[in-house]
């Protein structure tokens, strides 16, 4: 019987799809040893924009997160979404500061490490790799992910090239990652035969999303042109800006006879779970509706989810949500003007934030953001094809050139994890606190600070009690 196994995403991309990351571990605790009984492939649970947003907004160390995470499912592979150089910021990161990221996600329970390069430059994933396979146990998998997109540059000939390098590095998996949801079934049909022929019988993922109301015919059709595993959730925090419903695609799979390795009674226990944790963030407006609608317009703009709900939220913030109509359709522009990048973090950030500053100052490329101009420095890797020459004259300088090398080329190493000691003194405890100091230095610094003063109010009123 063939077999078509799940990604479960709700503890990961679903909610940070849907509601921008804001799911707090207390929130899903009394459900994980429950899902640990699913059958699941893998459960995504780390990285991607939970890091920042344990930090920034939950007030969680994310490395204890993952830490209760592992402990209550420990027959569960869990899985991470890693943004290669970038780690889980926005910049590139030294050699030695990414092995040991690497590291010490393998040691604090990741077994499925997903990485990619947002303009697949596969130079800046080369030290993730190779730190994957450094540390890793028989239970790690390094899975070599490429960020899909259309544009007159991506083609199937060039998808199948890049997966043919990725075998050749050693990865152990591929992932078609289709963050905007815009794939069809018939790009996903020519795609996946193509790449089946050239890699063989390597393990083949499809990470997709509902956005555009394609999702579940492309993964149909995914299917039938021999994926291995497909990512979904859990139903209640499924489609819109989120992935196909695991049950969904469960039942749809039985029928055809094609076994999941899914226990039926245990993901309908854990969808139950969930549905009055969505309402709950429903009513108290943190999941906006926008994120769970199906909007054909991102065929055009290739908004991912994630980036598409964050827009929401800051435009909220701003009281401009008046421009979100206009801040899309200055996207696909933009895109253009940086050589078609695929819009996935830290891409889609830029891309999105430098659309919504031209819209609300009412002038294209009046203020232009930091990441930009080191995009066009080329410190991000090679676009895929020509930039706009004339935004790249006034960022450069007439006559000026891109670097043509990887930017961590150009660094000296060993210098951020002794600054970072140097900076926290005894507010660091671990070299945990030491890498979530160095990727998000303020909302860490913040986070640590608050920690101690807990834990010595703690100290204080036990001796006063005494």
């Amino acid at each position: 019987m063939r077999k078509v196994q799940i990604t479960e995403t709700i503890l990961r991309d679903a909610n940070q799809s849907l509601m921008a990351t804001r799911l707090p571990f207390d929130d899903f605790a009394p459900i994980l040893a429950k899902m640990d009984e699913a059958g699941y492939y893998s459960a995504e649970c780390w990285g991607g924009a939970t890091f920042d947003s344990c930090l920034r907004y939950l007030n969680e160390d994310p490395w204890e997160r993952l830490r209760k995470i592992r402990a209550a499912m420990p027959n569960t592979r869990l899985q991470m979404l890693l943004r290669g150089q970038n780690l889980l910021g926005y910049k590139h990161y030294h050699d030695d500061v990414v092995e040991k990221f690497v590291e010490l996600s393998i040691k604090n329970g990741i077994d499925v490490i997903r990485i990619f390069d947002a303009l697949n430059d596969f130079r800046n994933i080369k030290t993730a790799l190779e730190a994957t396979k450094k540390y890793g146990t028989q239970r790690t998998v390094a899975s070599g992910c490429i960020s899909y997109t259309q544009s007159p540059v991506h083609t199937v000939e060039k998808y199948v090239a890049m997966c043919k390098e990725l075998k050749a590095m050693g990865f152990d998996t591929i992932c078609l990652k289709d963050m905007a949801g815009t794939m069809s079934p018939a790009e996903a049909e020519s795609l996946i035969k193509g790449i089946k022929d050239a890699v063989g019988d390597m393990p083949l993922v499809l990470h997709t999303h509902c956005t555009t109301g394609m999702a579940y015919m492309t993964v149909t059709k995914a299917v039938e042109s021999g994926i291995d595993v497909i990512d979904c959730a859990t139903s209640c925090f499924s489609n819109g800006t989120s992935q196909p419903a695991t049950e969904t695609l469960y039942y749809a799979l039985s029928q055809a006879g094609i076994e999941t390795g899914l226990n039926e009674k245990v993901i309908n226990e854990v969808n139950d779970f969930f549905k009055p944790i969505k309402q709950k963030y429903i009513d108290s407006g943190t999941l906006n509706p926008k994120s769970m609608a199906t909007d054909a317009q991102a065929l055009v703009y290739k908004v991912p989810g994630g980036m598409l709900s964050n827009m929401i939220a800051n435009l909220t913030d701003m009281h401009a949500m008046d421009k979100f109509e206009a801040a899309l359709a200055e996207i696909p522009a933009v895109r253009k003007d940086l050589g078609y990048p695929p819009l996935v973090t830290p891409l889609s950030q830029m891309v999105c934030n430098q659309a919504v500053t031209n819209v609300l100052l009412g002038e294209r490329y009046k203020q232009i953001s930091k990441e930009v101009k080191n995009y066009f420095r080329g410190e991000y890797g090679i676009a895929p094809a020509p930039v706009s020459k004339e935004l790249e004259e006034k960022i450069l300088g007439e006559g000026g050139k891109p670097i043509d090398c990887r930017i961590e080329d150009q660094k000296r190493t060993g210098e951020e994890l002794a600054a970072a000691k140097a900076a926290l003194g005894d507010l660091a405890e671990s070299e945990e606190d030491l890498m979530s100091y160095i990727c998000f230095p303020p909302q860490a610094e913040a986070f640590l600070k608050a920690r101690k003063e807990q834990r010595e109010r703690v100290t204080t009123y036990s001796i006063t009690e005494a």
